[in-house]
């Protein structure tokens, strides 16, 4: 069974939480993107069942921690049925940056929209500029909320003009 172990890197996308009443099991979601394509980008659920190891992950791990884990992946047998991998092992590949640390806030942060991106700037005067993935200029929205309005309107030139 060993052969068929599987290595994964990816970031821990959220809070860890116990398995069950005790802590002595755990689940938490990995963030995996094996390549820069947001496409090939997927979160997977996993989960602990060795005590020792489901202690570090609830206590030890923080969301944005770059880990490599290594385990089994158990495919659905029906519809409602989840995916999830089995985790044997885990090594922490890089800790998240603390919050408190004032150098490690951003003040400013990209939003993707399907395929648009979106700067977020926290000091500036509350406009929100948007291009695509591609890096064409969509233009820059009054504030968050006219966001939609400006993605539309941008959708509906390109659909005018034949692209």
């Amino acid at each position: 069974m060993a052969d068929d172990a599987i290595a994964l890197d990816g970031f821990l996308d959220e809070e860890t939480v116990p398995g069950d009443l005790h802590g002595s099991t755990a689940r938490f979601r990995l963030t995996v993107s094996p390549t820069d394509e947001r496409a090939d980008e997927m979160i997977l659920p996993c989960s602990v069942a060795d005590s020792e190891l489901a202690h570090a992950v609830l206590h030890d791990l923080v969301p944005g921690d770059k880990l490599r884990v290594t385990g089994h992946l158990r495919l659905p047998r029906t519809p409602d049925e989840p995916m999830w991998l089995v985790v044997n092992t885990l090594a922490v590949l890089e800790t998240a940056p603390l919050l408190s640390d004032p150098a490690a806030v951003a003040p400013a942060v990209i939003e993707r929209y399907g395929p648009y991106v979106c700067w977020f700037d926290s000091e500036d005067s509350g406009e929100v500029p948007v291009w695509t993935e591609a890096g064409v200029w969509v233009g820059a929205a009054g504030d968050p909320s006219a966001l939609g309005e400006l993605i539309e309107a941008f959708e509906q030139r390109q659909a005018a003009g034949g692209e």
